[in-house]
């Protein structure tokens, strides 16, 4: 291998992939294609009220970093909360979710390790309509999601307790 080749990725801010998932904005700067599989890297806004249900990753590990905001974060069965300048990483295999218990959005990144998460997202989001703001999924699109889930190695993880009169929250 020579040092001199060519290999740095550099994605430029706001050339990433946009999606819509559920009310959140991700823009995936780095998929695991472009990184050989060595990390999928998403940098998310996710406004009040907003955030995934409860999950697990069997083979990747993620973790996020807060640019600003704060977003409870579920660890197993316990919560806590994460403020801008924290980082939270959840090992591959533990039961978590993020989700926006403020009245302001949230901005962090999050990155896999190994890459490919990310296809979530990137396969099952909506594309980003000009002039109009990300809305909320009804449970059911959620839940349509069954196939993606599988294929990213992602399990649903909802008990009782994590549900409302609207659904799984």
């Amino acid at each position: 291998m020579s040092y001199y080749a060519p290999r740095v990725l550099h994605v430029p801010a706001g050339k990433g992939v946009v999606k819509w998932m559920s009310g959140d904005v991700y823009e995936t700067m780095a998929p695991a294609a472009s990184t050989d599989g060595a990390l999928g890297f998403t940098v998310c806004w996710v406004p009040p009220g907003s955030g995934p249900v409860a999950h697990v990753h069997k083979s990747a590990d993620e973790s996020f970093y807060l640019i600003s905001g704060s977003l409870e974060f579920l660890n197993g069965d316990q919560t806590f909360v994460a403020d801008a300048g924290d980082l939270v990483f959840v090992p591959r295999g533990t039961r978590h979710r993020f989700r926006n218990v403020t009245d302001e959005e949230a901005h962090m990144v999050s990155f896999f390790t190994p890459g490919g998460g990310e296809g979530l997202w990137l396969e099952g989001g909506d594309d980003p309509v000009a002039g109009r703001k990300p809305e909320f999924w009804p449970p059911e699109r959620g839940m349509a999601l069954g196939p993606l889930l599988g294929r990213e190695d992602i399990d649903m993880v909802i008990l009782p307790e994590d549900t409302d009169s609207n659904g799984p929250v």
